[in-house]
């Protein structure tokens, strides 16, 4: 592990060539500023995460921090990994932002900002929410869809509006609109994804007007106008053979047009040969379709994340990305964003693969976790031990779910923050969380430090409940926020107007924001 300043970290992510550049922070540190095109790999999972994020060990990381020396103890862990070059960035985000260099709020900043690009370049008819109320008060005939993930969906949706996510809804196109005339409206939460719907309906050449709802959910609030929540998604739309000919076709056509290479097993067998790359096989199909079956050793991404939260599971900058698909319609739109933000890729038709869970050959981004070095104990017995001051509980789940219930008596913890959670208890340690992985990690930790009796809670929280043990709800201390809570706007979908409108303002200032060397980095 070396220090690198800012400047030579930066000049390094916008040099041609693959590279992982991963902020190890929590998410709400995270969320609060950081560098345009950091991934977040919090240390608190990081030999969970990092293996899928950075798949190949070869390739250069460059780790950021708060400037706590965090990144220090994660580049000895990844090396323990077995990466070869881990450099982190002195000072951490202050030194970056010392040397004059932009932190960026929120999450998924380059997928936003692509949205945002891709309006200025295609500029896709919208709508605003007071035309459309209007039209659905005077029964002007539209459909509208929601392109947002079905469990988005149900949280809340303008009424009327039927679940089709982005990919599925060009994909499903001859089922789900079989009128070639009547308008679509699409309605996302604000704006990222009814945008890169809409166009890529145009770039399909569909003939139906298409228009993105100005800001969505969003938007629509802001007009006064009320959403539906807790609604059930309608099953997606089944398809025909014939149906399965037209998406398949428009995935040639689109393709073709799009430069997007169309590949194979051998040829996929040829790209995961070159250990001098890094290699991210993604199924962008359905969840059901991925579980029904699917090439060996490939993730689900499905398509309307992979475009709109990219980073969520490639870390590695210019990368190869085979995307897997059935027609390879889904893929193909789906790799022509993905091109956009400057990665390589292919599309893999012919998806329907057994569903093997044996090693593969991409095995390399499988987790090396150390192993165990602590012993399990019963919730029950954990419970005993913490009622009579014979250890302390420490819950390693999350801040919000340890805010809304947790085992009487514990105390949150994380990894990152073990020593603030202990603070001069020198004794016997229960961990309790809902992933031994994690619970592990945290193990490893504190063992390092010094204590030498820590055990594992059997089962996690759902044990503990399970058992009828006794649970608490609520936070010490109301005043702190936890690192791990993303703060940024987190309220604008439960009637904050005032934090929707700074959330707006944050994504269509975003393309405002960049430098020369930044905007470089999105190819349009």
């Amino acid at each position: 592990m070396r220090r690198i300043d800012a400047a030579s970290a930066k000049a390094l992510i916008h040099s041609p060539g693959e590279l992982a550049f991963l902020d190890v922070r929590e998410h709400g540190l995270y969320g609060e500023g950081h560098p345009l095109l950091a991934v977040w790999c919090p240390y608190s999972r990081l030999e969970v995460m990092a293996p899928s994020l950075a798949p190949n060990p070869r390739v250069p990381v460059i780790l950021i921090d708060a400037g706590d020396g965090i990144a220090g103890k994660a580049a000895e862990r990844l090396e323990q990994l077995g990466y070869q070059i881990v450099m982190v960035v002195a000072g951490g985000v202050q030194g970056w932002e010392q040397a004059g260099f932009t932190l960026f709020e929120g999450e998924y900043v380059p997928s936003k900002t692509l949205g945002e690009l891709a309006e200025s370049a295609f500029h896709p008819a919208t709508i605003a929410p007071e035309t459309l109320a209007e039209w659905q008060r005077e029964g002007h005939e539209h459909l509208l869809f929601d392109v947002r993930p079905q469990s988005e969906h149900r949280k809340m949706t303008l009424p009327g509006a039927r679940c089709l996510p982005n990919g599925e809804l060009p994909h499903r196109l001859s089922a789900a609109v079989p009128d070639t005339s009547k308008p679509i409206v699409l309605t996302c939460a604000g704006r990222t994804r009814s945008l890169v719907g809409a166009i890529s309906l145009k770039l399909l050449g569909i003939e139906n007007p298409v228009y993105g709802l100005q800001n969505g959910t969003q938007g629509w609030t802001l007009a006064g106008l009320d959403l539906d929540r807790g609604r059930e998604p309608d099953d997606l739309p089944a398809l025909s053979h014939t149906d399965l000919e037209a998406s398949h076709r428009r995935g040639q056509d689109f393709a073709r047009k799009a430069g997007i290479p169309l590949i194979g097993t051998r040829e996929l067998g040829a790209l995961a040969a070159d250990k001098s790359r890094t290699l991210y096989l993604l199924d962008v199909r359905s969840a059901e379709e991925f579980a029904a079956g699917h090439v060996k050793g490939a993730i689900h991404a499905p398509c309307v994340q992979i475009v709109q939260a990219a980073d969520r599971w490639i870390g590695v900058r210019r990368a190869r990305i085979v995307l897997a698909d059935d027609t390879g319609l889904r893929a193909s739109l789906a790799a022509y964003w993905l091109k956009l933000l400057g990665y390589e890729t292919y599309v893999l038709p012919g998806a329907e693969g057994s569903a093997d869970t044996e090693e593969s050959r991409f095995s390399e981004r499988k987790s090396t976790i150390p192993p165990r070095t602590s012993q399990g104990i019963a919730p029950k017995e954990a419970a005993i031990m913490a009622a009579t001051g014979d250890a302390i509980l420490l819950d390693l789940r999350s801040s919000s779910e340890h805010r809304r219930e947790h085992p009487a008596g514990s105390r949150w913890a994380i990894r990152s923050e073990l020593n603030s959670a202990l603070g001069s208890w020198k004794g016997r340690i229960c961990l309790i969380g809902d992933d031994d992985k994690i619970a592990g990690l945290a193990a490893i930790d504190l063992h390092e430090m010094g204590y030498e009796d820590v055990l594992i809670v059997k089962g996690g929280f759902s044990a503990w409940k399970a058992a009828g043990l006794a649970t608490d709800s609520g936070w010490p201390d109301p005043a702190l926020q936890p690192i791990d809570f993303l703060a940024f706007v987190h309220d604008r979908h439960d009637g904050n107007l005032d934090a929707a409108r700074r959330y707006l303002a944050w994504e269509t200032g975003l393309v405002h924001r960049l430098d020369p060397q930044e905007r470089a980095e999105f190819l349009l």
